[in-house]
């Protein structure tokens, strides 16, 4: 029994290093079959240890996952809600872009289902909730902004960019353009539709820091 065990934790393990460099190389999409003769074990196998592909794909970032939350964390003794709030988000977006594949995780995750409190969103939202709290008690973010809002911007600014020449630079772009929003001087002023603030923060975005 005991030797069953370890030989289920070596192929865990040549599974997920297989499946970290697959899916850096072909993103969310890499094949599981490929995984699986890579790693020189049956499908069934990889099935068994990551019956979804979502599954596999939130073994494969879990430390990113983990380093996500724990800045949060950080952030949260931050004397200044706003800077503590955009500092963070500016790391998910850019740990979003730099890691091909993590953005479809979250993109998995949509409002209307009630992903379990180990799922990778519940565990980033439980770290970032907090900070954007913070930043709405302060009034430094409007307070119909939603962390589920927080998240599809960051999720959506990674896959807009993901096959950028320069997807860094193009995503520091649009992450600054929807903190200042469109035209910052004007607030809403000649958006169809406005009945209220639409600007994620109230304040441009500091030119250092974030």
């Amino acid at each position: 029994m005991t030797g069953q065990r370890s030989d289920a934790r070596r192929n865990y393990q040549r599974i997920l290093a297989v499946a970290e460099a697959e899916v850096a190389a072909h993103g969310a999409e890499a094949s599981q079959e490929q995984i699986a003769r890579t790693a020189g074990v049956g499908s069934a196998t990889v099935r068994r240890h990551f019956p979804t592909r979502r599954a596999l794909l939130e073994a494969v970032f879990q430390e990113r996952i983990e380093a996500l939350c724990e800045r949060a964390h950080q952030l949260s003794a931050t004397e200044d809600g706003r800077t503590a709030l955009l500092e963070w988000l500016h790391a998910f977006v850019r740990y979003a872009v730099s890691a091909r594949g993590f953005a479809h995780i979250l993109s998995y995750e949509p409002p209307t289902e009630k992903p379990s409190p180990s799922s990778c969103g519940s565990r980033i939202e439980a770290a970032g909730a907090p900070l954007l709290q913070r930043a709405i008690r302060d009034k430094a973010v409007a307070p119909h902004v939603t962390f589920h809002d927080l998240l599809t911007l960051a999720v959506g600014i990674a896959l807009a960019t993901e096959h950028h020449t320069d997807p860094d630079t193009q995503a520091d772009r649009l992450f600054r353009l929807a903190v200042e929003g469109l035209s910052p001087e004007q607030g809403t002023a000649g958006v169809p539709g406005s009945s209220g603030p639409s600007a994620l923060v109230t304040e441009s975005l500091p030119n250092e820091g974030v």
